[in-house]
């Protein structure tokens, strides 16, 4: 079991308009994230969920488990989720991003992404009960994926690619959500799995 509070604590922030954007690209070391990548894939509850996008409904393309506080279910495109108790190893990760991040979280999602051909599509994490400016905090763990960026009201607005390596951490802050939407694309080369546990509040 690595020594999760061994991480360096500094966040860099990412040039942005209309959001704040920050980012650690070696939060946790290689093997850190290495260890802790394996510990969850094996211990994990995972589940492949319908869910429901533009009127049609179908299998998520990628596997996931919702762990939280007793008052933190949660609901998306049509899913409703009731979190697992936090087991230690979350708590501890969830400690340590809490002190990098300077933000208090009661849940997370956690979503494996088991090779090049699942993803997540274009969305914002905007349900009301993540409030006005959610916070959110993403940590990968595994295989380095693209995660994409683009404006809604913007076209004329340069989309932004970040690669999420092994151990990073990417913090989405103030107006992001309302005005930006992220994804995580299919690829068209082989790539290993990925682990990426999103932290954030759900208010009541």
């Amino acid at each position: 079991m690595p020594d999760l509070f061994s991480a360096p604590n500094s966040l860099e922030q990412l040039a942005i308009s209309d959001g704040e954007l920050a980012f650690a690209h070696e939060f946790y070391t290689a093997e850190q994230a290495t260890d802790l990548f394996h510990e969850l894939l094996n211990t994990t509850p995972w589940r492949q969920d319908p869910i429901t996008v533009w009127g049609k409904t179908h299998l998520q393309p990628r596997l996931t488990a919702w762990y939280g506080d007793n008052n933190s279910s949660y609901e998306y495109s049509g899913l409703a989720l009731d979190p697992f108790p936090w087991p230690p190893t979350l708590l501890s990760i969830k400690q340590a991003i809490e002190d990098l991040t300077q933000h208090r979280y009661n849940s997370v999602l956690l979503n494996l992404y088991r090779d090049q051909y699942d993803s997540v599509g274009w969305h914002s994490d905007d349900e009301p009960e993540l409030g006005q400016s959610p916070v959110i905090a993403s940590l990968s763990l595994g295989e380095t994926r693209r995660f994409k960026l683009r404006h809604k009201n913007k076209p004329a607005q340069k989309p932004l690619t970040i690669a999420l390596t092994n151990g990073s951490v990417l913090l989405m802050a103030g107006d992001l959500q309302r005005y930006w939407e992220h994804a995580v694309p299919k690829e068209s080369r082989f790539h290993a799995a990925r682990i990426n546990l999103t932290f954030r509040s759900i208010f009541r």
